[in-house]
């Protein structure tokens, strides 16, 4: 009887493994995954940001948008807006937050008016190391915050007070990059003096922007003159507009003025293709920045005050509650899910237990003091 089974064919050709495809693995498991990313962007109302963001994304994150008075704007409060899109292309799909933050430097005393924003940023730090040290480790949504445009006004000589105060509470825990907005409203050489004046500023204050990496010297000039060009762009004078305009017989996104017409993607106009081509070529390396420096900064410190708060717990119930609370550590490893939750659970009652014989003990002591110093006073009265 003729054997009919298929026999497996070698794709390869002799004398080649195969690790060579690995690359290609990553890539489809990161394509069917899809990708996540988060910018933050802050600066002063009327700046464009809005503009900026749906300009460089083509798409409309505020559909629905309310621009308050001015009225409003003056006692306003920062608040922070997260709107989420889903962005594909070529296959590809996208998860991109973009955090926007209203308010902020509207109000008349805007003295620790980033607060609000700080305290999102370490949100997000909280929610993803809780995340990270659960059970369900598998599906963790990461809204950290991966980059922050920071837009300069251009009507100034440089930074003002709160541009500095901000990104110096912020440099170390966001890579910022710093951007010019409304750039049309200077001349060439304007812009490059700005530039010069807010690095200059910058390096004197000790703020660290984000340092897009070094090209390797295996990289061709090409994407190396690339990078040198980026580089040398910093911080990006930018125009937004999400108008279409016709210019000798082709559509453009621009602005129409009486004297002529200025158009967004085009780089002797203005740096917004510069800025777009930096945030999806260096996309990546933010996330990474975020991950192995931000966020272990966060995490490092994070750890350090909870072993402070458990070495102060243990002192104060003890050594054998110190011990009680490891043993239940152990066993909880070893056991299955259900064991370890019983496990803990058991532990923490005792432990609550003991907090509260150590109370009963201690109010006991402080009676017994006040009726000894009651005694020793009436003692003292009778001798007299």
């Amino acid at each position: 009887m003729a054997d009919h089974r298929q026999q497996f064919v070698n794709p390869e050709q002799p004398g080649y493994v195969g690790f060579a495809n690995l690359p290609n693995q990553v890539h489809r498991k990161s394509v069917k995954k899809g990708f996540e990313f988060t910018l933050m962007v802050v600066g002063e109302s009327g700046l464009g940001k809005s503009t900026l963001i749906n300009s460089l994304f083509l798409t409309d994150l505020y559909p629905e948008r309310e621009i308050p008075g001015a009225a409003e704007k003056i006692e306003q409060t920062v608040k922070i807006d997260a709107s989420t899109v889903e962005i594909e292309e070529r296959g590809v799909k996208l998860r991109l937050t973009v955090v926007d933050t209203p308010g902020y430097g509207d109000a008349i005393n805007s003295k620790d008016c980033f607060r609000p924003i700080l305290q999102y940023i370490d949100d997000q730090f909280e929610r993803y190391f809780h995340d990270e040290s659960g059970l369900n480790r598998r599906n963790i949504v990461d809204n950290r915050v991966h980059c922050c445009f920071y837009f300069i006004s251009p009507y100034g000589h440089g930074l003002k007070p709160l541009d500095v105060e901000f990104m110096k509470a912020l440099h170390h825990k966001v890579n910022i990059v710093p951007v010019i907005a409304k750039a049309d409203t200077l001349t060439p050489k304007e812009v490059r003096n700005l530039k010069a004046r807010i690095l200059e500023e910058i390096s004197q204050h000790g703020i660290k922007i984000y340092q897009m990496p070094d090209c390797d010297s295996d990289e061709d000039e090409d994407f190396k003159e690339q990078c040198r060009l980026l580089k040398a762009a910093v911080p990006f004078a930018v125009v937004g507009s999400n108008q279409m305009i016709e210019v000798k017989g082709k559509k453009v996104r621009g602005r129409l003025y009486p004297w002529g017409v200025v158009e967004v993607e085009n780089p002797e106009h203005c740096d917004f293709i510069k800025l777009r081509t930096m945030l999806i070529t260096h996309m990546q390396d933010l996330q990474e920045v975020t991950q192995d420096v931000h966020y272990e900064n966060y995490r490092s410190e994070k750890l350090a005050i909870n072993k402070r708060r458990a070495g102060g717990a243990a002192v104060a119930l003890g050594p054998s509650a110190a011990a009680g609370a490891a043993g239940a550590a152990g066993a909880a490893k070893e056991g299955p899910p259900e064991e370890k939750d019983k496990i803990l659970l058991e532990k923490e009652q005792e432990l609550q237990r003991m907090q509260e014989m150590l109370a009963r003990l201690q109010q006991q002591m402080q009676q017994q003091q006040t009726t000894q110093v009651a005694g020793a006073n009436n003692v003292q009265s009778h001798h007299v």
